[in-house]
């Protein structure tokens, strides 16, 4: 199930913890420390249980996060690889390149997560991720400590909250999104991928001004930072194997455009993938 929030890659489901970690991303590779305390602490179950490996590669037209352009509209290869244990833990570690300059990453993630079967129908699972860019100042602006938890309904509705810690920023306050997701099969080998959600803006596309307040006769400093914005998407997905292929057509808030066109992702993000 592509999960639109990183509407890059339809790399598996982002709600079971038996798949290869969809959220193929954006960012140089700086979670080490991350990554060895997770794996320090999952030591113990991983050799005390059989482990599942799983992975997947992609290339997209584009890289977007949550309704933005991460990159150029330009093709980018990404990476994803997924150990998982019976007990329902996982770890997971992904990674971006533009296909132009493939030897310098772009975006990397390291997750771990936890999932619970609730009932035949529902499941549950509670997520942390470690977010690391390069190139702009604006992408690095998305550099992030995520905490997430997903209710999924029969594989077909999933409704997601997160907390979001930036990492640099000013404020301490953690950023808000909840998204809602659906997948409906269709006819032979076509699903039908759709979801909406809203967030608070990471990197604020809106430039810092002064104002003068009469009452207080000082300038103020005004940050949209903290503004809610809505994006989502629709799209179709066709599987066959290991093999998948979506195109999907995104669209966000215009508000997140009115300081130009480099907040904006392109209208549509065509993904090509495999898993293994």
């Amino acid at each position: 199930m592509t999960d639109y929030r990183y509407s890059c890659a339809p790399i598996g489901s982002s709600h079971g913890a038996d798949r290869a970690h969809p959220r193929l991303f954006h960012a140089r590779t700086v979670a080490g420390l991350t990554v060895l305390l997770v794996g320090a602490a999952l030591a113990p179950a991983l050799h005390a249980q059989s482990t599942t490996f799983s992975g997947t590669v992609a290339l997209s037209s584009q890289l977007v996060d949550r309704g933005q352009a991460l990159t150029r509209d330009t093709p980018v290869l990404q990476g994803a690889a997924s150990w998982t244990v019976p007990a329902g833990w996982a770890l997971g570690l992904a990674a971006s390149a533009e296909v132009h300059s493939s030897s310098h990453l772009v975006g990397a993630l390291a997750h771990v997560s936890r999932y619970w079967s609730l009932s035949g129908d529902w499941q549950m699972q509670a997520s942390l991720f470690y977010y690391r860019y390069s190139g702009t100042a604006r992408a690095r602006a998305y550099d992030r400590v995520e905490t997430g938890i997903d209710w999924t309904y029969r594989d077909v509705l999933t409704l997601g909250v997160s907390a979001i810690h930036v990492i640099g920023a000013k404020s301490d306050r953690p950023r808000g999104a909840a998204d809602l997701t659906v997948h409906w099969p269709l006819a032979g080998q076509l699903s039908l991928s759709a979801g909406v959600g809203v967030a608070q803006l990471l990197a604020s596309p809106y430039q810092r001004y002064r104002c003068r307040c009469a009452d207080a006769g000082r300038d103020n400093d005004r940050d949209d930072r903290n503004d809610f914005y809505g994006y989502g998407q629709v799209g179709l997905l066709w599987s066959s194997g290991p093999w998948q292929v979506e195109l999907d057509r995104l669209a966000a808030d215009p508000a997140i455009r009115r300081q130009g066109d480099d907040l904006g992702a392109s209208p549509w993000v065509a993904t090509v993938s495999r898993s293994f």
